[in-house]
């Protein structure tokens, strides 16, 4: 495998500017992501505080217990323990089948930067990826894209759900599932890896309670021998270990919301858009209805309440129920890196273009209890290019920057209108024009001599026309049918990296890759040098 540094932009302007480091954009964070003395004010930050590194290692070692696992993610787990560790974190979804690839994009970058710290610093530094379970966005999590004669063509996992439950709660129907994903994999095609992808796939959901349970066994069945360690924020031990921080964030919920409300009008003075949707009575807890499953989230206006006042708690219920049953509260967007800063001694936070906008968003959320966001650490982008694409795009004279940006399909376009029979397509427009010149002479004698008729005659115009369409096509198709291999490498080429007009690595899934390259792969990829420099990562395989 080949790296190749690409300066492209991100996929939003504030992530651009960021990855620039503007002194603008600075000012809405605590670090820079991009200066080593920062990770080591960052440290003597973290070792001033106190953690419950025990607890937190005990936990993670009984939860990832039923998960693949090998030395290295023991070794983890007794650095986490020592009162001198940090972490390197950043979380996902629980996609079916690992989701798009960004979610592998973001573990390699935690991993790497966790091993570069490690180095730099001198100190222990863990890979931790937060599983997002306590999500309930089902419909984002429940399908992969496959190629399908030349087209993209979604496959959504077959079970439904018709609430709002949490991911973690979901169970997995497992001959379901296996049924499901030996389908999405013979689309692959046949490779002399196959075999090993369907095997991994089958002990892994055999082994699987849950969609969450499915996806840490495949992450793990793929990265254990790194030392990462994973998590899922909606478990319930998990949440055993956050009810003082609930606490915390109850009884300074009005003091939270304010403070977010005051740094969104900063940022929309400087020009940005605000990214996180929120009232002044947001309470940025989410209270779960487990006869349910619904996750309902609070407003706080003297009492807390959900939606239609169905669920109410003064203030004092609701700290005694974070007390005793913590796992029925859970964070949203502006609490869950609170969250997290309370729990882990993060030495940075891996995030993708869209994180790093609303992290813009909590900085006076985190001062409000006197803490500092960690450094925000852009995720590397990656595309994956086949020597083989990458053989076709040179062929075909195409720009690898233009094709990562924009895609084939317009150079496909002006190729097409190149090759097209200009003198037939004049033919076509002639005898149109002529129909219709005909027929509205035949409808002005119609409409003196038998008004009647005129609809029957528009409807046999319209007909024709069609008929003269069709062979338009068809005649154009026979004249595609002479340059198609030529066609299919542009199809080819858009598919692969600007697949349905979108960025590699939001569209496709790493099954494809596991079963052209074999269950290596993603360990090929660690073996690759990675810069934290904002530049996108072309990876030549």
């Amino acid at each position: 495998m080949e790296v190749v540094n690409l300066s492209l932009p991100a996929t939003n302007r504030f992530a651009t500017e960021y990855i620039a480091q503007t002194p603008e954009i600075q000012a809405f964070f605590h670090y820079r992501y991009n200066e080593k003395l920062e990770y080591e004010r960052r440290y003597d930050e973290l070792i001033s505080r106190s953690f419950m590194r025990q607890e937190l290692a005990a936990h993670i070692e009984q939860y990832m217990s039923k998960y693949p696992s090998s030395d290295m993610i023991q070794a983890s787990l007794e650095k986490l323990r020592q009162e001198n560790s940090s972490v390197i974190i950043g979380g996902q979804q629980a996609g079916i089948l690992t989701g798009p690839l960004y979610s592998i994009h973001k573990i390699i970058s935690i991993i790497q930067l966790a091993k570069e710290k490690e180095k730099d610093l001198h100190i222990p530094v863990i890979p931790v990826f937060w599983i997002a379970g306590e999500d309930h966005d089902y419909p984002e999590v429940n399908h992969v894209f496959i190629e399908n004669d030349k087209k993209l063509e979604k496959r959504v996992y077959p079970e439904k759900i018709h609430d709002k439950r949490m991911v973690s709660d979901i169970k997995l129907n497992r001959d379901q599932c296996l049924t499901w994903v030996e389908d999405v994999i013979q689309s692959l095609g046949e490779t002399e890896y196959t075999k090993d992808l369907l095997s991994m796939m089958e002990i892994s959901i055999q082994k699987s309670d849950t969609f969450v349970d499915f996806f840490a066994h495949l992450i793990m069945n793929l990265f254990k021998d790194t030392g990462l360690l994973i998590v899922d924020s909606g478990d319930k031990n998990l949440r055993r270990l956050e009810k003082e921080f609930f606490a915390k964030q109850i009884d300074s919920c009005e003091e939270i919301t304010n403070a977010v409300l005051r740094q969104q009008m900063e940022l929309t003075k400087d020009g940005y858009s605000k990214t996180i949707d929120m009232s002044s009575l947001a309470a940025n807890l989410f209270y779960y209805d487990e006869e349910n499953y619904e996750r309902v989230l609070l407003e706080y206006d003297g009492k807390f309440s959900g939606k239609d006042g169905y669920f109410q708690f003064s203030k004092q219920n609701l700290l005694e129920l974070a007390k005793e049953f913590p796992e029925k509260l859970s964070n949203n967007v502006v609490t869950r890196p609170m969250m997290q800063e309370w729990l882990f001694p993060t030495l940075a936070f891996i995030a993708g273009p869209g994180e790093i906008a609303y992290w813009a968003e909590l900085k006076q959320a985190f001062e409000q209890f006197g803490l500092k966001m960690p450094p925000i650490v852009p995720r590397l982008n990656i595309t994956f290019l086949d020597r083989t694409v990458e053989s076709d795009m040179k062929e075909l004279n195409l720009s690898l920057e233009e094709v990562l940006i924009s895609g084939s399909n317009k150079k496909k376009d002006e190729f097409l209108h190149s090759i097209r029979d200009k003198q037939l397509t004049e033919l076509f427009v002639k005898s149109k024009q002529d129909l219709l010149k005909n027929y509205e002479e035949l409808e002005e004698h119609l409409r003196v001599n038998d008004k009647g008729l005129v609809p029957l005659l528009k409807k046999n115009e319209g007909l024709l026309l069609k008929q003269l369409e069709f062979m338009e096509i068809k005649l154009e198709q026979a004249q595609q049918l002479k340059y198609e291999t030529v066609i299919s490498k542009y199809t080819r080429i858009e598919n692969a990296l600007r697949p349905l007009e979108s960025p590699q690595e939001r569209v496709l899934n790493v099954l494809f890759y596991l079963n052209q390259y074999g269950l290596n792969f993603a360990n090929n990829l660690l073996d690759c040098t990675y810069t934290f420099d904002g530049t996108h990562k072309l990876i030549k395989i």
